[in-house]
C-alpha cells in the first residue's frame, strides 16, 4: 500500500470495511480496495454505495453466503474427487444462500432496480440444494439417498440384533468368566469382556486387551458367522455411501460454472453491502466526485474521531484557488484539519460515501503526498528536519498539477529562517506545477505570501481571544496568528512593546487593545492575481500624499511611499509610519487636491531635525555619509 495512504489511516478505514463483509473473498477485495482514476469508475462505485445503502436501510442486510470453503469443494469436484458429506452440506447452504438473496433482491426493486437486477446474474442451484438435503444430513449419508442403501442398511441393522440377542445370551450363562456385564465393540466386531484368566474357558478369540492387561475383550465363537455376515454388509454400505458421494459429486461438478457465477456475484454483492453498512455506521452520504479540480466540504467529520467530540469542518479548494495554507495556534487541529481532507477526499475517490453534510463535492487525483507528523527516522540517523526534507523531495519528485499534496509544519525543525525560505520555495514550485495542496505552517513570512501568490488562499484555525482556547475551528480566507502576542497582551505586556514586536513580527504595526484585533480582511479566493502587475491595478491608485483610511480602524492617514511590488504602502498615521497592505487602504482625498505640483512632501513627513540634516547633507556633500531619520528609516 502506498505510505501517504497510511500515513492518512486510509488502511483503518479498510479495516472497518472488512468487517462489515461476511465472506472471505469479499473481504479480501476489499483490502485490496484502491481509488479509481477514471471518473466513469468514481461515479459508478459511489453509485452503487448509494443503491446498497438504500436497500439495506429498508430491507436490513441481506443473507449472504459464507462461502468458506466452497472453491475448494468445486477444485476437487471438477478432478473427479469424492466430496465428504460435510462439503457437500457446504454446497446446499451456499445454493440456499443465492435462492434467499434473490428473493431479498427482489424485494428492494423498488429501492433500487440497479441493485436488485443483481438477482438475474444468481444462477438457479435449487434442484441440486434438494438432492443433496435429501441424501446428506451433517456428517453422514441418509438411508433415502438410493433404495440400495436402505436395503442394506436394514439388513445390517437385523444382523446385529441378531448379534446383539447370541451375546446377551452369553452374558447370562457365562457372567462368572466376565470381568464387567456390558457388550461393546472394538476393531469393528462386537465382543465381551472377559477376565484373562478364564480366556481358555471362554471359548472365542482375542480380539484387544485392556491397558492393564487384566481384561481381553474375545469375540465368542457362537457369533463368528454373524460377525462375518456383518462385515459382508458393512462392505457393501461403504460402496453404496461412496458411490451416493461419488454422484453427487459429479452433480456438483455439473454445476460448477453456474455456482462460480452465483460466487462471484455474492462477492460483488457482499462488498456492496459492506460499503452501504460502512456509511450507515458513520453516518456518511453519497458526494459528487469528478475532474473539475473543485474540492468543498461542508460539515466534514474525521471518520476515526468521535463524532459527538470534533468541530465540523468546512473547507473549500478550486482551480482558481489551488492552494490553501493554513495559519494558526499549534495546538488548533491543524494537523487533523489536513488528514480529514485527505482520508475524506481518498475515500470518494473509493466509491466509499463520506461522513459530510449536504453540497461537499471532490476532485479526482493522480496521487495523494503527505508530509504529516514526527518525519524522525532513528535508524537512518536522520533529524526530524532531514526527515522532514527527504519526504518533501520524495513529494516533489512524484506530484503532478492532478496530486493533492499534503504538508504539515513545512519547513519546521531548523532555523526558522532558512525553514521559511524553503517553505516558500516548495510552495512556489506546486503552485507553478498546479497541483492542488494544503500546508500548515505558522512561520509569518509564509502568509505575507499566501496574499500575494496567485492561486493560494488562507485559513485558520480559531481559537477563543477570551480564554485563548483552540475552537477546533478552521476559517477559510482569513490568516491566523500563533497565540503568544494575544497571551502577552491578556498577561499585561506593555502596549509598546506589543505594537514594536508585532512590528518585528509581521513588518506592521498593530494596535494595542485589551482584546484580540480583527485579522486582516482576506481577498478574494476565487480571483487569480496576474504574475506582474496591471497599469490598473487597485493597488497602483494610491500616490504619496494621498489622504487615506486605514481599516477596519478608520484611522486617517497620508501615503508615505506608493504600493510596493507585493502591494504594501507605506502610511503616515500620527507622526508614526506603517506598512498597511493596499486592500486596507480606502482613498479619501487625492493629493493632487491637497497639494500643489511641486510641493516639498518632506515638510508633512520629516521633523525639524531631519530637514536641516537633508539640508546640511545637500550642502556638503559626503559620500560616506548616511542621514538617520527620527522615524528609523535609513536614506
Amino acid at each position: 500500500m502506498h505510505p501517504d495512504w497510511i500515513t492518512l489511516d486510509f488502511p483503518v478505514i479498510l479495516q472497518q470495511l472488512q468487517t462489515y463483509a461476511v465472506s472471505d473473498r469479499a473481504r479480501n477485495t476489499l483490502a485490496q480496495l484502491e481509488p479509481s482514476l477514471r471518473e466513469v469508475d468514481c461515479r459508478r462505485r459511489m453509485r452503487e454505495t448509494t443503491a446498497a445503502r438504500q436497500v439495506l436501510d429498508a430491507l436490513g442486510s441481506p443473507p449472504l453466503a459464507m462461502m468458506h470453503s466452497l472453491e475448494e469443494c468445486l477444485s476437487l469436484a471438477r478432478i473427479g474427487a469424492m466430496l465428504t458429506p460435510d462439503q457437500l452440506i457446504e454446497t446446499a447452504r451456499f445454493a440456499t444462500a443465492c435462492r434467499r438473496t434473490g428473493a431479498y433482491l427482489a424485494r428492494g426493486e423498488s429501492q433500487s432496480p440497479e441493485v436488485a437486477s443483481y438477482r438475474y446474474t444468481l444462477t438457479d442451484l435449487s434442484a441440486l440444494q434438494d438432492r443433496i438435503e435429501a441424501s446428506v444430513a451433517e456428517d453422514r449419508v441418509l438411508d433415502e439417498a438410493s433404495p440400495q442403501l436402505r436395503n442394506i442398511r436394514r439388513k445390517l441393522e437385523f444382523t446385529e440384533g441378531r448379534i446383539r440377542e447370541k451375546l446377551a445370551q452369553i452374558l447370562q450363562s457365562k457372567k462368572t468368566l466376565l470381568a464387567d456385564s456390558f457388550i461393546t465393540t472394538r476393531n469393528g466386531r462386537f465382543v465381551l469382556p472377559v477376565q484373562r484368566r478364564f480366556q481358555n474357558q471362554f471359548g472365542g478369540s482375542v480380539v484387544d486387551a485392556s491397558n492393564t492387561g487384566g481384561t481381553v475383550f474375545m469375540e465368542p465363537s457362537a457369533i463368528v458367522p454373524l460377525q462375518a455376515e456383518r462385515s459382508a454388509l458393512s462392505i457393501e454400505e461403504d460402496a453404496e455411501v461412496r458411490r451416493v458421494l461419488y454422484t453427487l459429486s459429479a452433480e456438483v461438478a455439473a454445476q460448477a460454472e453456474g455456482i462460480e457465477r452465483n460466487m462471484a456475484c455474492m462477492e460483488t454483492l457482499d462488498v456492496l453491502f459492506a460499503k452501504a453498512k460502512l456509511s450507515a455506521a458513520m453516518r456518511a452520504r453519497e458526494v459528487p466526485v469528478d475532474g473539475q479540480r473543485r474540492l468543498s466540504i461542508r460539515k466534514g467529520r474525521h471518520p476515526l474521531l468521535d463524532p459527538e467530540a470534533i468541530v465540523p469542518l468546512d473547507f473549500e479548494m478550486d482551480d482558481a484557488a489551488h492552494g490553501v495554507i493554513i495559519t494558526g495556534p499549534n495546538t488548533g487541529g491543524k494537523t487533523v484539519a489536513l488528514k480529514t481532507v485527505g482520508l475524506l477526499s481518498l475515500m470518494a475517490q473509493c466509491g466509499l460515501h463520506v461522513p459530510c453534510g449536504e453540497g461537499s463535492a471532490f476532485a479526482m487525483h493522480d496521487g495523494y503526498w503527505c508530509d504529516i507528523g514526527d518525519a524522525q527516522s532513528i535508524s537512518q540517523n536522520l533529524s526530524t528536519f532531514s526527515g522532514h526534507m527527504t519526504n518533501v523531495i520524495r513529494i516533489l519528485h512524484g506530484a503532478s498539477r492532478d496530486s493533492l499534496v499534503l504538508l504539515d509544519e513545512l519547513g519546521s525543525g531548523t532555523d526558522p529562517a532558512e525553514g521559511m525560505g524553503i517553505a516558500i520555495a516548495v510552495l512556489e514550485e506546486l503552485r507553478q506545477r498546479g497541483c492542488m495542496f494544503l500546508v500548515t505552517t505558522h512561520y509569518p513570512q509564509v502568509k505575507a505570501y499566501t496574499e500575494t501568490a496567485p492561486g493560494i488562499i488562507g485559513a485558520r484555525m480559531a481559537f477563543d481571544p477570551e480564554t485563548l482556547a483552540p475552537l477546533y475551528r478552521l476559517e477559510m480566507g482569513k490568516t491566523g496568528e500563533s497565540c503568544a502576542l494575544h497571551i502577552a497582551r491578556r498577561l499585561g505586556l506593555p502596549p509598546h512593546l506589543l505594537e514594536r514586536a508585532h512590528r518585528a513580527v509581521y513588518g506592521a504595526e498593530e494596535p494595542a487593545k485589551t482584546a484580540a484585533s480583527p485579522m486582516p480582511a482576506p481577498k478574494s479566493r476565487l480571483i487569480r492575481l496576474p504574475p506582474e502587475r496591471a497599469g490598473n491595478d487597485p493597488a497602483m491608485k494610491f500616490s504619496m500624499g494621498d489622504s487615506v483610511a486605514v481599516l477596519p480602524e478608520k484611522e486617517t492617514g497620508i501615503v508615505y511611499r506608493p504600493a510596493d511590488e507585493l502591494g504594501d504602502v507605506i502610511v503616515q498615521v500620527k507622526g508614526v509610519k506603517r506598512t498597511v497592505r493596499h486592500t486596507r487602504l480606502q482613498l479619501l482625498v487625492p493629493a493632487s487636491e491637497l497639494y500643489p505640483p511641486d510641493y516639498d512632501f518632506s515638510i508633512v513627513f520629516d521633523t525639524v531635525e531631519n530637514r536641516k540634516a537633508s539640508h546640511l547633507l545637500g550642502r556638503r556633500y559626503d559620500a560616506d555619509a548616511v542621514v538617520v531619520h527620527r522615524s528609523g528609516h535609513e536614506e
